[in-house]
């Protein structure tokens, strides 16, 4: 059978009809911020004091878009009679945004939880050049990660938090311990 002439004109002007009639999701996005889904990759976020300069984001990295800059220094001994340490400090860590390509995998391989995501997203730069972010904007970032979701309820403590636990309520036994042995009558007549 032969299509009606000017049937695929009539089905395109119905599909044009039905979403006029919509209502439209369009967000204005400068004037309104989009809600964002919580985890968010965004840009990427560095703690510094987490930080060792261990260099394992930077050798994991694909892209070969992240730099670090450190020097040794001697840590004077703890005890008498100990020797000196020697520490790496961290000099510059900067990630290159233009080359980045958002994998993750410098977070994932950091053994010392110093690089989180964050969500912001707003950091578009006129120049090219100026895409390469230092360790202040790094930082920066740091403090609009989210908060991780919460353990599950069912799930067993981990074994950290039940040592650090067991040991602040060994101290503070030992602490209210002293307090009753100074005032041995304990109660008032």
């Amino acid at each position: 059978m032969a299509p009606i002439p000017g049937s695929g004109l009539a089905k395109g002007l119905a599909v044009t009809l039905r979403t006029m009639t919509k209502k439209t999701v369009t967000e204005q996005y400068p004037d309104a911020q989009p809600d964002l889904p919580p985890r968010t990759r965004g840009v990427i976020g560095l703690f510094e004091e987490n930080c060792t300069v261990c260099m394992l984001c930077a050798r994991e990295c694909p892209d070969w878009c992240i730099y670090i800059d450190s020097h040794k220094e001697t840590v004077p001994a703890a005890t008498p009679g100990g020797r000196e340490r020697s520490r790496n400090v961290l000099d510059r860590f900067a990630i290159d945004f233009s080359l980045c390509m958002y994998c993750g995998i410098c977070i994932e391989v950091c053994p010392f939880d110093a690089l989180f995501w964050s969500p912001e997203f707003e950091y578009a730069e006129t120049d090219i050049r100026e895409l390469t972010h230092e360790r202040d904007k790094l930082r920066e970032w740091m403090w609009t990660v989210p908060a991780p979701p919460a353990l599950d309820p069912g799930a067993e403590e981990p074994k950290e938090i039940g040592s650090a636990r067991k040991t602040a309520e060994k101290l503070a036994a030992a602490q209210a311990e002293p307090t009753a042995q100074a005032d041995p009558q304990g109660e008032e007549s």
